[in-house]
């Protein structure tokens, strides 16, 4: 079987990036594979029964059907909510990819399908040295864009998918997420991202009553991403 593997990045922080791959999740599994959410930095965390928990690291791990240890699905769990570079400085938390590598790679031995949820957008910093593109390139897999429906994310979209490409990585395929329903001309966006990403269009989300990964997965199709989850030789030689 081929493997499965892509790396979630979004236009911004907030656009739907952990709903996206919740879905993603949900219709994996649903076809009969082994599907688990992996999100190797997590910003922010509440007490839940005493035991510190980050609300899209249980929400991809609810998703999917592989019961990995946490420290697989999110070896960087850091408690203050912000940017991962200052709140890992705040815990005296060195981020460093050998650790999310790690990780992947036994994840990737659990499950026919892995799911990789950036955090924020795609150039979010982790330290002085070591970004999330940096991380996506480490990780060789084919991008997927969850692009927040809003004012000025023609801008964000097309930045992106040029940064993306930069580094040599595919843009395997881009999700609408409609942030702002009272956003005008949305159709005509939708259209002029269709016209200039140059990936497919694997559906648009709306604003849910119940965001949920079953609901939002209603709304995607995954068939265009069935021919970009195979191991990238680059990927291999990072892992080797």
């Amino acid at each position: 079987m081929t493997p499965r593997r892509w790396f979630v990045t979004g236009t911004d922080t907030g656009v739907g990036k952990t709903l996206v791959s919740s879905a993603m999740l949900s219709l994996l599994a649903a076809s009969g594979l082994r599907a688990v959410g992996m999100k190797p930095v997590a910003a922010g965390l509440d007490l839940v029964d005493g035991a510190w928990r980050n609300d899209d690291v249980e929400q991809l791990h609810a998703s999917g059907n592989v019961d990995a240890p946490l420290a697989l699905r999110c070896p960087y769990l850091l408690r203050a909510p912000m940017s991962p570079h200052l709140a890992a400085r705040e815990e005296g938390v060195r981020i460093e990819l050998p650790q999310v590598l790690s990780a992947f790679a036994a994840l990737s031995q659990r499950a026919d399908a892995v799911v990789v949820e950036g955090v924020g957008g795609f150039c979010v910093p982790f330290c002085h040295d070591l970004d999330s593109a940096d991380l996506a390139v480490a990780l060789g897999l084919p991008v997927v864009l969850v692009v927040g429906l809003r004012l000025g994310c023609l801008n964000h979209a097309l930045l992106t998918a040029e940064a993306i490409r930069a580094r040599g990585l595919m843009l395997a395929g881009w999700v609408a997420s409609i942030v702002e329903p009272e956003m005008l001309a949305p159709e005509a966006n939708l259209q002029t991202l269709r016209g200039r990403l140059g990936a497919p269009l694997l559906g648009v989300v709306p604003r849910l009553a119940e965001a949920s990964a079953a609901n939002a997965a209603r709304h995607l199709d995954l068939r265009a991403l069935r021919a970009t989850g195979a191991h990238p030789a680059r990927r291999a030689a990072a892992l080797a």
